[in-house]
């Protein structure tokens, strides 16, 4: 059980990931309640593309794939206010766009080839001291903003347009919220994987979605969800041998079925409780009788 725990590179990988599952699930919530899941997969694709830009032009990676994340999703959110493009529609071609864009760059230079597998599939082994600077730093960063602009984040998640007609700058709003998940996604990349992070923003807040209708409630189930299946998922892929990206998603997947059975079978209850009462009448044959 503690045998991993003796290996330096296993506690960091262990501290990043479930800081970055908390991380994930924390920033999806509101991704959730935005309808915009497929945003998560869209974006972190569109980040590799500016990963291996900074790559190649020798540009720090955190700054450049932030950058290149934000600037996609604001393009996404202004390519959305346009009623001809749909939100689904907008993220595919902006997003298959960039990523191609940096496939093109690496079958171009042949480099980046051993970072290649680690940035699509995650890999502990590549988390570094910088990279965990890098995490804890966006994941107090962004705990900050969503704390501090919670209500506005809300009210500009539900109804923007009401939340425009009452003053909120939906506008700055949207920026800073793109500025987050660019950040999240970004320091997430060696841990999760691009193909991966968007089960690891989505799954968390889907699992607290069924055990609550607070928001609240929501933001705080999910991101501890978030962390303890980043926690498992990095124990079982030193158990298993497999990638670190790939075990986080797997075990986040199999709570969610457990969730989703137990949720299932306490609805079946509910109701048929809701139902005896509902056909036990108390006119019946001799109730009166003294």
């Amino acid at each position: 059980m503690f045998e991993p725990l003796e290996y330096q590179f296993f506690i960091r990988g262990l501290i990043a990931t479930t800081l970055v599952g908390g991380l994930c699930g924390l920033i999806g919530v509101y991704i959730v309640l935005r309808r915009m899941a497929y945003i998560g997969h869209g974006l972190s694709h569109a980040i590799f593309g500016g990963a291996v830009v900074s790559y190649i032009m020798s540009i720090n990676f955190f700054v450049g794939a932030t950058v290149w994340g934000f600037l996609s999703a604001m393009l996404i959110t202004f390519a959305t206010r346009k009623r001809q493009i749909g939100a689904d529609a907008a993220i595919g071609i902006i997003t298959t766009a960039a990523f191609a864009l940096g496939i093109a760059i690496i079958s171009r230079y042949k480099t980046f080839t051993r970072d290649f597998d680690a940035a699509l599939f995650g890999n502990i082994l590549g988390v570094s001291q910088s990279d965990l600077i890098a995490i804890v730093v966006v994941a107090v960063a962004t705990s900050v903003i969503l704390f501090l602009g919670y209500k506005l984040l809300l009210f500009a998640t539900f109804d923007q347009e009401v939340a425009r007609f009452y003053g909120v700058p939906t506008g700055w709003v949207d920026a800073l919220f793109s500025l987050v998940l660019a950040a999240t996604v970004v320091v997430s990349m060696r841990v999760v994987g691009v193909t991966l992070i968007a089960a690891a923003i989505v799954i968390p807040p889907m699992v607290a979605r069924l055990l609550t209708d607070s928001v609240k409630t929501m933001l705080l189930l999910s991101t501890a969800i978030g962390a303890f299946c980043g926690f498992a998922g990095i124990y079982m892929s030193w158990f298993a041998d497999i990638s670190s990206g790939a075990s986080v998603v797997l075990f986040a997947a199999g709570v969610f079925v457990l969730t989703m059975a137990y949720t299932s079978v306490r609805d079946s209850l509910t109701s048929s409780r809701k139902r005896r009462r509902s056909s036990a009448s108390p006119l019946q044959p001799g109730a009166f009788d003294d």
